[in-house]
């Protein structure tokens, strides 16, 4: 067969197989393979295709057609600029997730700033932040040992060792006070498992459910985040869907000030931002 042929043939098989975007997740399985870029594909359409370089192919785009991520598949994604390990240690970053990244750098105005990215998973904010903010002091703490070794995996792979990790639950492990704490916790409800894409499914649990209303987390960390933060130190929490006005609310039960809701680029309530002392 034609690498053309091939390609034709793996997007008709993923479009039965209800994979959203059927054309792209073909193309980057099949530059993944072949250790091609996606646009020297084009270039190649009537190359053919040797049974050893099909095999792995096959196998790839059987687990992706049952659900599997393509970042699983690839090993890496792609965030802020940098290409990052990903596998089942830590949920797959998501775009909007970026956008909070681009809000922060927006938000940090001492360059030395002390940062914190709570449930780093495999530390995409905290590796986006120190390397954009090569002055900046950055911890990242999580409660999975799994996703704390991925981490570290790319922290060396980006030259970021100087990182520091921490195992905690939230910042109770933690001793020292920040100008910034950034999360994207966990905040999906339990009950809305349902809801949720084969995809999602294969991120660990540990780094989706929130709890029963699914913010209980976020608003763990909002009380435990005041005795962290230095004086006018930024809160800065990725939220779910319906959760702004109770988290806004409770922010301000708390004694926090300066708070600020985002949306984002699909015009979800989204970012809370919030000072305090």
């Amino acid at each position: 067969m034609t690498l053309l042929e091939v390609l034709q043939s793996t997007t008709a098989y993923f479009t039965k197989h209800k994979i959203e975007n059927p054309r792209l997740n073909a193309e980057h399985l099949l530059a993944h393979i072949l250790g091609l870029s996606r646009m020297d594909l084009y270039l190649e359409f009537e190359r053919s295709l040797s049974d050893d370089e099909l095999k792995p192919l096959r196998e790839l785009v059987k687990r992706r057609g049952q659900g599997e991520p393509l970042q699983h598949l690839l090993g890496t994604v792609e965030f802020c600029g940098h290409t990052f390990l990903i596998d089942n240690r830590a949920m797959v970053p998501r775009p909007e997730t970026e956008e909070l990244v681009e809000l922060l750098q927006s938000k940090i105005e001492n360059r030395k700033s002390r940062i914190v990215d709570v449930g780093t998973g495999s530390g995409v904010i905290a590796l986006s932040l120190a390397a954009n903010f090569p002055e900046a002091e950055v911890y990242a703490s999580d409660i999975s040992e799994d996703a704390l070794a991925l981490a570290r995996e790319n922290a060396v792979r980006l030259g970021l060792e100087r990182i520091h990790f921490q195992k905690s639950d939230l910042l109770e492990s933690l001793s020292e006070r920040f100008d910034l704490i950034v999360a994207n916790l966990p905040y999906i409800s339990m009950k809305d498992r349902y809801l949720l894409a084969r995809e999602v499914l294969h991120d660990p649990e540990v780094a989706l459910f929130g709890g029963s209303s699914g913010d209980e987390l976020v608003r763990k960390l909002i009380e435990e985040a005041a005795q962290y933060l230095n004086l006018g130190g930024l809160l800065a929490l990725e939220i779910g869907l319906g959760q702004a006005e109770g988290l806004s609310d409770f922010l301000r039960q708390k004694n926090y000030h300066d708070i600020e809701l985002k949306r984002d680029y699909s015009d979800t309530p989204r970012f809370l931002l919030a000072r305090y002392g």
